[in-house]
């Protein structure tokens, strides 16, 4: 037996081991992402597939030299409406949706004229890109796929019988699959794609939804949500070392971040890691000043602003230096080599910065577990957009707490009127509340915090806390010293430990039923007190 003739042996018997393996005699491609498609196409062409096409994959397929029937020459029938209706007919979804074992369908397409088409090559409209590019409506609208999820739907559903292929990085699995049985796939390669076929209809028509409801600024909640994500990687594991992990990129969205974010050197990324990175990101986000969080557990352990990123890492380091090791630094500058060769004098398990200088990556590189991830731009803290939270068998959805407070949101409650350094701290440290886990309490001067208080189950001691962070930190009597408080003061208590810690002026949002109790007690020891009306738990 020759070679060849051996060869043709082993592929028969291979095709014969799979009962359910498809010869690919005829293949319609229709696909926006060109990648690769030219390479597959002549694969194809050479396993002896007919090739039907639309639009421009028909003219990209036929430059290249290939033989190609256009999908209007198939059907019989014009593409019109600029396009909008080509594949829509009985010839297309006769021959994906028939299935070859069943009499009444195969006299059907006898009847009508209606050949087998066993492999679908489609993806979609660029629609979320298009979004993201900041398109108009109409432009949007534009790029609704039509034709390409109802093909999908048809050729995945059908996998019994057709081969549905949604991405170009499936063209090699396919073509070892072909190559290995004679032109035919297997059963189990087509299931697997059907599976990918629907989860991607699934995103592209969740994305569609989600910026639809959008447009309706009075409908914040819809009446149905959806969320899609598409993986970015498998993560070793979750919070523990027994739970599975991976990090999904929310579909539509290009936020700015820790999920996006490129990763110049450093370990892989963990769980936790990224959970604390986005943390400090978007708390970073808040300052139009140079300024730097760094953050232990999802909870920040100093801020502060400074004249340069440098000083503005010294004086957050300052704050809480016991709590920073081993923790997340997030800068909204550019990262500097001496800033770099500052914060390596500490360990740390993440930076993350807009930029980072190639001067300050060469001294970040001798340690080379310490990750450093790129973000390109900061995160736009005013934007609209849901937050989404899981319960036993529910999602907790709410808009983004984007509340920033104008001078009309101010109210001086007591006999004192803050000075403007104090009054320019007040808002410093309710900024950073936003990002500290209730009950937060923060004491601020010049732009940085002095000590935190975060997670307790009352104000008093939270403001303990923060005192007693303070007092490690061995920070001098400062002239003026502010408290921020993500809520009310239920009680005197907690104001009263804030004054006792050196306290001058206090910023909250006002509204317990024992205001009056609150304001007297600071104004019996002489404190500025502001009422903001704006809440930020963050739990």
């Amino acid at each position: 037996m020759t070679q060849s003739n051996a060869a043709a042996a082993a592929s028969e018997e291979q095709t014969i081991r799979d009962p359910k393996a498809v010869k690919i005699k005829r293949a319609l491609l229709s696909v926006s992402d060109k990648n690769g498609l030219i390479e597959f196409a002549e694969k194809l062409s050479k396993h002896g597939v007919e090739l039907i096409s639309t639009g421009g994959t028909a003219k990209a397929i036929k430059e290249a030299g290939l033989e190609v029937k256009d999908i209007s020459d198939h059907t019989g029938f014009p593409e019109m409406m600029d396009g909008r209706v080509k594949t829509l007919h009985p010839k297309v979804h006769g021959g994906i949706l028939a299935r070859r074992d069943n009499d009444s369908h195969t006299q059907a397409q006898k009847d009508h004229d209606i050949a087998d088409i066993d492999m679908l090559v489609v993806n979609l409209y660029p629609f979320a890109q298009t979004v993201a590019a900041g398109a108009d409506y109409d432009t949007c609208i534009e790029n609704i796929d039509i034709g390409g999820p109802a093909m999908i739907r048809s050729a995945a559903k059908n996998h019994e019988f057709v081969t549905i292929i949604t991405d170009p990085q499936d063209y090699d699995s396919v073509l070892a699959d072909m190559d290995a049985h004679d032109g035919a796939t297997t059963y189990t390669l087509r299931k697997k794609l059907a599976a990918n076929a629907y989860a991607l209809t699934a995103t592209y028509d969740s994305n569609i939804a989600t910026w639809f409801s959008r447009q309706d600024e009075d409908m914040p909640m819809p009446a149905r949500i959806s969320v899609s994500g598409t993986k970015k990687m498998d993560l070793r594991y979750g919070e523990n070392p027994h739970q599975k992990a991976g990090l999904y990129l929310i579909d539509g969205s290009d936020r700015p971040g820790a999920a996006r974010a490129s990763q110049l050197q450093g370990k892989e990324l963990s769980y936790n890691n990224i959970n604390d990175t986005d943390a400090a990101f978007e708390c970073v986000a808040e300052f139009e000043d140079p300024a730097v969080a760094i953050i232990k557990h999802a909870n920040p352990c100093g801020v502060a602003t400074g004249e340069d990123i440098l000083e503005a890492y010294e004086r957050a380091l300052f704050c809480d230096p016991v709590s920073a090791f081993g923790g997340i630094i997030a800068l909204n500058r550019t990262l500097t080599a001496p800033a770099a060769a500052k914060i390596i004098e500490t360990f740390s398990e993440v930076i993350i910065a807009p930029d980072v200088e190639s001067a300050a990556l060469d001294i970040l590189k001798d340690k080379k577990n310490v990750r450093v991830l790129t973000t390109g731009a900061m995160p736009d803290v005013t934007e609209p957009r849901r937050m989404v939270t899981r319960v036993a068998g529910g999602i907790l959805v709410q808009s983004a707490d984007t509340g920033t407070l104008t001078d009309e949101d101010i109210k001086v409650v007591s006999e004192r009127e803050p000075t403007e350094e104090e009054l320019t701290d007040m808002l410093f440290a309710f900024k950073v509340c936003k990002h500290v886990k209730s009950n937060a309490i923060v004491y601020a001067h010049n732009g940085s915090t002095y000590g935190i208080g975060a997670g307790q189950m009352n104000r008093r001691d939270s403001s303990r806390i923060a005192a007693m962070k303070m007092d490690e930190a061995g920070y001098e009597k400062p002239p003026h010293l502010v408290v921020g408080s993500d809520a009310f003061f239920p009680f005197a208590d907690g104001l009263i430990a804030a004054a006792e810690a050196g306290v001058t002026a206090v910023i909250q949002p006002g509204g317990s039923i024992r205001d009056e109790e609150v304001i007297k007690a600071a104004d019996d020891r002489g404190l500025a007190m502001i009422f903001t009306g704006m809440r930020h738990f963050r739990h």
